[in-house]
């Protein structure tokens, strides 16, 4: 397990989208992670264009496309992330999935896949079923990947709320969920990076968390009903 720099802020990757540009999947997310920079975080968007770009994953294949290589190595740095899809016909959409797909290459990392890091899950879908069903789905495909799903994830019913630009959103009990989402993720980081500093006697561990907690201020987060 690789140690963490106690003198930057925590990195909060996002994937998500579908295959048209300015979705209200990507902008679902937008939201999220400016919760996890309003929560002490950096972030970094993989959106819909981007993952339109990366070729099917294919691991019988050794070479990887600068895209695949991007996306790898982003991941590989975060110290937490949130996912979002759109509901497509009961499951994760492709486009999204072929993105996990790829993190297949970080089986052979100190913290292989997605382990020991919050990953903050969104769903969008045309109706209260799909949001359900697929948030359950992604939330076990975070499990499969070693991630940690964050308590809260959000399930938006597109039918009943409008993203109308990247700054607004038609309801404002959504916001403040994605907004949780985001937080829970970027606490999540600065929680667990106390305890990510190995081969330290236990005074120095001590002294270490110390040191954090004083330089972490204390965030609000915001609970949706």
């Amino acid at each position: 397990m690789t140690s963490f720099d106690h003198h930057r802020r925590p990195l909060v990757v996002g994937i998500g989208g579908t295959t048209r540009a300015a979705s209200s999947t990507e902008r679902a997310l937008g939201l999220a992670l400016r919760g996890a920079e309003a929560a002490g975080a950096t972030t970094r968007l993989f959106g819909s264009t981007f993952l339109h770009s990366l070729p099917h994953y294919a691991p019988e294949h050794t070479e990887r496309t600068d895209e695949q290589l991007e996306l790898i190595e982003a991941v590989r740095h975060a110290d937490a992330l949130i996912i979002a899809t759109p509901g497509y016909h009961g499951g994760v959409s492709g486009l999204v999935k072929n993105a996990l797909d790829t993190l297949e290459e970080l089986r052979a990392d100190d913290r292989p896949y997605l382990d020991g890091r919050a990953v903050g899950c969104i769903v969008t879908a045309y109706g209260w079923q799909a949001a359900g069903s697929v948030l359950t789905s992604l939330r076990s495909i975070v499990h499969a990947l070693r991630g940690w799903p964050t308590p809260f994830g959000a399930g938006i019913n597109t039918l009943e709320t409008r993203f109308d630009s990247v700054d607004t959103c038609s309801d404002a009990k959504v916001v403040d969920q994605l907004a949780t989402v985001g937080q829970q993720a970027a606490q999540f980081a600065l929680a667990f990076a106390t305890h990510r500093t190995p081969n330290l006697p236990a005074q120095a561990q001590s002294s270490n968390s110390a040191a954090v907690a004083r330089d972490t201020q204390p965030t609000r987060l915001l609970y949706a009903i």
